[in-house]
């Protein structure tokens, strides 16, 4: 990550405290079960969430215990996640490394979801708080909805961008969200303080989500998927959206033919990305991006001056620039 070590710099300690006991959290006697959790812990991203956790606690007090058992439990939340959205996919590679399905197989890989999804549960009873308790039930049906939500518009091409902003936020705006937010309660803020993380973590979901979408239509991205990943499973993202509604007719009723269809060749695929370039998809996605960037700003500017708020706007601004 970028300037991953200022972002870290006010929260390094911590840090390597989630970092021991995410690792901690996930032990198991059962042979192959063990072997995946190995393989869970070598391909783990950067850890944005747990970060944004605990930037989040420090900006509004202080590190607690409840703080690092939320990021764990939010970290494995979303990595039961990525394994289920994997097998949905048919995803054979995620950040460069082959995916557990394609290790071992799709039954292992749901099974190894659940056993991560069901620590995550027992993580969220034991901060004994409600509230955060509630934040994780919600933020659990949120992701699944946001899932079916866009199977559903890829299966009914579905060309609309109030559906694809229903979208993001279920999938990814709300988990952000979820992070600032408890991140916050663990620290004891007030609730206005905590309304307004909620809303920063929010506005940052977009963004990241955003910026993932763009990644999609170049191929030096270092993503570890390949370009066009979306396209090919139906998914029309904020690019190609915007050039649908503004590129010339007879070039856009070709596109729609392309994607109705399902004709997904690669031929295909490169024009739908070229026509998304050519007709602003990009610089319109950036725009939006940068909208919701400078709203999480404006937001993070009311917390009370420290280390934390300035490493939580190195990491909105990572999270644009990356």
């Amino acid at each position: 990550m970028k300037d991953r070590s200022k972002i870290e710099q006010p929260v390094a300690v911590e840090f390597k405290r989630f970092n021991d006991e995410f690792a901690a959290s996930l032990r198991s006697e059962t042979n192959r079960l063990q072997s995946a959790i190995d393989q869970i812990l070598n391909a783990s991203g950067k850890h944005v969430r747990p970060l944004l956790v605990l930037l989040t606690a420090k900006a509004c007090g202080q590190v607690t215990d409840n703080t690092i058992n939320s990021a764990v439990l939010l970290e494995l939340l979303h990595t039961a996640t990525l394994i289920h959205d994997d097998v949905i996919d048919e995803t054979k590679q995620r950040r460069g490394v082959p995916s557990l399905n394609a290790i071992f197989d799709n039954r292992i890989s749901v099974l190894v979801g659940d056993y991560v999804l069901s620590t995550a549960l027992i993580r969220s009873i034991q901060t004994g708080n409600l509230q955060i308790i509630g934040i994780v039930s919600n933020l659990g049906r949120d992701l699944s909805e946001g899932e079916i939500k866009q199977l559903e518009t890829a299966e009914e091409s579905i060309i609309d961008e109030s559906c694809y902003m229903q979208v993001i936020r279920k999938k990814t705006a709300m988990l952000l969200s979820a992070c600032a937010e408890i991140g916050s309660i663990s620290a004891g803020a007030s609730g206005e303080m905590v309304e307004k993380c909620r809303e920063f973590g929010e506005y940052l979901g977009y963004c990241f989500q955003i910026k993932d979408d763009i990644f999609d239509y170049f191929k030096e991205a270092n993503i570890g998927k390949p370009t066009g990943n979306d396209i090919r499973e139906g998914k029309v993202t904020l690019p190609l959206l915007h050039a649908l509604q503004t590129g010339r007719r007879e070039e856009a009723e070709h596109c729609l033919h392309i994607i109705n269809e399902k004709d997904f060749t690669t031929e295909n695929i490169d024009l739908l990305i070229d026509f998304a370039k050519a007709n602003g998809g990009i610089e319109y996605a950036e725009q939006r991006m940068q909208v919701y960037h400078d709203k999480a700003v404006e937001v993070l500017m009311t917390l009370p001056e420290s280390e934390a708020r300035e490493g939580l706007l190195l990491l909105a601004d990572y999270i644009v620039e990356r």
